[in-house]
């Protein structure tokens, strides 16, 4: 069932819904990152003067343009770093397209989902960058304690994240809160196996900003299985 839901999300990325979202994430976050580049080199403009004297040393009239030049491979690093949990966050706020775009091509007589709205969708997309950044952090004495597991560690964490936080996503656009966690509880084995293999396309560049948008489409899939497979529990 996971692979299966998991081929049908990979021969959609080319939707122009998924590139679209993916898109906006990527942007979204570049702008980001240059907006605080920007700020900091004209924050480090207005606190520095443009010339100082130090005794012994005498005029200096390069610092501000040190610093600015300085600040470059710092927030090089800084992008690489940041550029997939707050790709991730932005995403977050766009994935109802994603699980539209799933359920109009494989699901089209379902009835119209609950629409998520975009304040909803920023607090969700904040929420889940702030729980998988703090457990993370939390987890990271488990990491270097078990360090020779410490990839199975990270892939059993987040795969448990994942699952959670994508079964919910896709679960409120089609029951209410109370019937979302009865979903996931019913099936926390599946969605904690599907969250791992979402984790594992984490380590590898480039293609980590992709898994945002593929498993919302995965889950959608696995909601829509799960619920047929057991009708009377749906819902």
């Amino acid at each position: 069932m996971i692979l299966t839901a998991f081929s049908r999300a990979l021969g959609q990325l080319s939707d122009r819904r998924f590139l679209g979202v993916v898109g906006l994430g990527v942007g979204l976050t570049l702008a980001l990152l240059v907006a605080v580049y920007v700020g900091f080199v004209t924050l480090i403009g207005w606190l520095l003067p443009e010339a100082f004297t130090l005794p012994w040393i005498g005029e200096i009239a390069w610092a501000d343009e040190a610093l600015s030049w300085a600040a470059v491979p710092l927030f090089l690093v800084l992008s690489v770093v940041l550029m997939v949990p707050v790709a991730s966050a932005f995403m977050g706020i766009f994935l109802e397209q994603v699980a539209d775009a799933v359920e109009d091509r494989h699901y089209p007589r379902l009835p119209p989902a609950r629409s998520i709205g975009l304040a909803e969708g920023i607090a969700d997309g904040a929420r889940f960058l702030g729980v998988v950044i703090g457990v993370n952090l939390l987890a990271l004495v488990a990491y270097l304690l078990f360090a020779p597991i410490a990839p199975l560690l990270f892939w059993a964490v987040n795969g448990l994240l994942l699952g959670r936080e994508y079964a919910q996503l896709v679960a409120l656009r089609r029951t209410d809160a109370a019937g979302a966690r009865a979903f996931r509880r019913r099936h926390r084995l599946v969605l904690f196996a599907a969250g791992v293999l979402m984790v594992v396309p984490l380590t590898i560049p480039v293609v980590n900003l992709l898994v945002p948008v593929l498993g919302a489409a995965v889950f959608t899939h696995l909601y829509h299985m799960l619920s047929a497979a057991h009708p009377a529990q749906s819902g």
